[in-house]
C-alpha cells in the first residue's frame, strides 16, 4: 500500500511517500507505525484512505492509498 505522510509526520517518518506491506485495518496499521517510528506516539493525526477521512478502526482494503494528516489549523 501507498503511504503519504504531511508536515510533522513527514518529518518524523524521513519521507513524504513510502510503500509498505497491507495492513487490514487502521488500528493495526497505527500500532505498526509507532513501533517503526516512536515518535508518533506523541502526535495526533487523521488519517484518509484514497481520500476519504476516516474515523475509529476502519478496514483498509489491498492496495489501498492511506495519508497521516497532522491536526489542520486555521479557519
Amino acid at each position: 500500500m501507498k503511504l503519504l505522510a504531511f508536515g510533522k509526520i513527514a518529518e518524523i517518518i524521513g519521507k513524504q511517500e513510502i510503500e509498505i506491506e497491507n495492513f487490514p485495518n487502521t488500528d493495526i496499521l497505527v500500532g505498526y507505525l509507532q513501533q517503526q517510528y516512536p515518535a508518533l506516539k506523541d502526535l495526533k493525526f487523521s488519517i484518509a484512505i484514497d481520500k476519504k477521512q476516516v474515523n475509529g478502526n476502519v478496514s483498509i482494503t489491498t492496495g489501498a492509498e492511506v495519508a497521516l494528516l497532522p491536526p489542520f489549523s486555521g479557519g
